[in-house]
């Protein structure tokens, strides 16, 4: 321990916290004096012996929190060196891979950092250039791990990703250049490519845990704790809630209906019936109503940015299924995919399960809002009139996708009413890849609910009298 509280030291230096080689000195002796066992008293030490100045306090926490969190570990997949792991799959031998090692051990020292720790597979390297990382940003927006997509990305840009696909591409070029056929060089781009992949999965486990951890010191109240944060017995509780909500948003429904059940005015048979008043209207007489069936069409989003919270949302989507009359249910990720017989059919955990299978649509893409809205508009615009509410159920992050708002006005210009739910406070919309402020425009309303106190207060806003 004594040693990672001197590199420790070394980090806050490097972040601009000042740190005398006495003031090392008195946080190992004070550690070792109240000993390991709390980490809110090994932190409290820390912080009075490294730390001065008040300005520099939320540098420390940052600090101690990617530092002593285990971060390390999140590198554990990248265990092996590029050279070590050709050679024990054996994948290329002989002259071929003793020239592939050469070439790469003479551009190593002028690659960046982080290249260097991939193709060494050093994790304590990439853990310390990741720390380092993640005290550039400035994490106090940081408000939902659903923003873990877009601080991961510029975490890994603090960290040089760019420039380390860019040496990596050289080394590929200089391995053709020398003779290496196009199969070895394949070899090599596929295995590097597997380690940053682990690598940008990594900073985003990272990026969500900061998140849930600031959450969670913020959040007591179950009925206000995010829906991501739900553990399987409070989301059982919520179950009524739901159904609750359902209901009123049925009810509602139908009383509008009952209210404006009159149809249009029969001028013939009113001027008939008001002769003996000369024809004056004095009792109107109205054609007759086809009553109508209120439709729905949902569409809920089951990528990995909302996955915690999708849950709640298909619970929502199968209440509404055994309510309404008409429902078609629709999930996606990149794809889309119908699923209304499962909920019709199916109880609520196996209808979920088969949702959320990967079945219906691809849950290994990524997120592309504007392709879905896309597909869905092309497939299914005929089938939308003017007594169907369609309601979307999304975080609207589209990886920076083209967003199509085009299919979003077709929808409405047909729908009766165009809703979205988004599960991402609204302080956040537009920020990142985030194109929520650009779909609230062609939307009859969107609300956000990103707790279940706010899905309990939803019916009003959704159906208003």
């Amino acid at each position: 321990m004594e040693a990672r509280i001197v590199e420790f030291a070394e980090v806050l230096r490097q972040n601009g916290v000042r740190v005398s080689t006495s003031e090392v000195q008195d946080a190992l002796r004070a550690t070792a004096e109240v000993g390991l066992k709390s980490r809110t008293l090994f932190r409290s030490v820390l912080r009075t012996t490294l730390v001065k100045r008040e300005l520099d306090v939320d540098t420390f926490n940052r600090a101690f929190d990617f530092f002593f969190s285990g971060a390390a570990s999140t590198f554990e997949a990248i265990d092996k060196s590029l050279a070590k792991q050709l050679e024990e799959e054996g994948y290329l031998e002989g002259d071929l891979l003793k020239m592939v090692i050469y070439q790469m051990n003479l551009l190593l020292p002028e690659m960046s950092p982080l290249a260097q720790a991939i193709l060494s597979g050093d994790r304590a390297r990439l853990a310390q250039i990741f720390r380092q990382a993640s005290l550039q940003l400035d994490l106090s927006q940081l408000e939902s791990p659903m923003q873990a997509g877009f601080f991961s990305r510029r975490m890994l840009a603090a960290a040089g990703m760019e420039r380390a696909r860019s040496d990596v591409k050289s080394l590929e070029d200089e391995l053709r250049a020398r003779g290496v056929n196009p199969e070895g060089v394949e070899i090599v781009s596929r295995h590097v490519a597997g380690a940053m992949r682990k690598i940008e999965e990594a900073a985003r486990q990272e990026v969500k845990r900061q998140a849930e951890a600031r959450i969670r010191r913020r959040t007591d109240s179950v009925q206000e704790k995010p829906l991501h944060l739900l553990t399987q017995a409070e989301v059982d509780q919520m179950e009524a809630s739901v159904r609750m909500l359902s209901a009123k948003l049925r009810s509602r429904l139908i009383r509008k209906q009952r209210s404006h059940r009159k149809g249009a005015l029969n001028v013939r048979r009113t001027l008939r019936r008001n002769m003996p008043w000369g024809g004056v209207p004095m009792v109107p007489q109205f054609r007759k109503r086809r009553p109508e069936r209120p439709e729905l069409v949902v569409l809920c989003d089951v990528s990995d940015s909302v996955r915690n919270a999708s849950r709640m949302m298909l619970l929502f989507m199968h209440t509404l299924q055994s309510m309404f009359v008409r429902v078609r249910s629709f999930v996606f990720v990149s794809d889309v995919g119908e699923v209304t017989q499962y909920f019709k059919d199916l109880d609520v955990d196996e209808a979920i399960d088969m949702a959320t299978a990967g079945r219906t649509v691809s849950l290994s893409a990524n997120s592309n809002y504007g392709r879905a809205l896309a597909d869905f508009t092309r497939d299914h615009l005929g089938s939308i009139t003017r007594r169907t509410t369609v309601m979307v159920i999304g975080d609207g992050r589209n990886n920076y996708n083209p967003n199509n708002a085009w299919a979003l006005k077709d929808l409405r210009r047909k729908a009766k009413r165009l809703l979205w739910i988004c599960p991402e406070d609204r302080g956040n919309w537009g920020i990142g890849d985030s194109e929520m402020l650009t779909y609230e425009k062609h939307c009859h309303q969107a609300v956000v609910v990103a707790s279940v106190s706010d899905l309990a207060r939803i019916a009003d806003q959704l159906v208003p009298a």
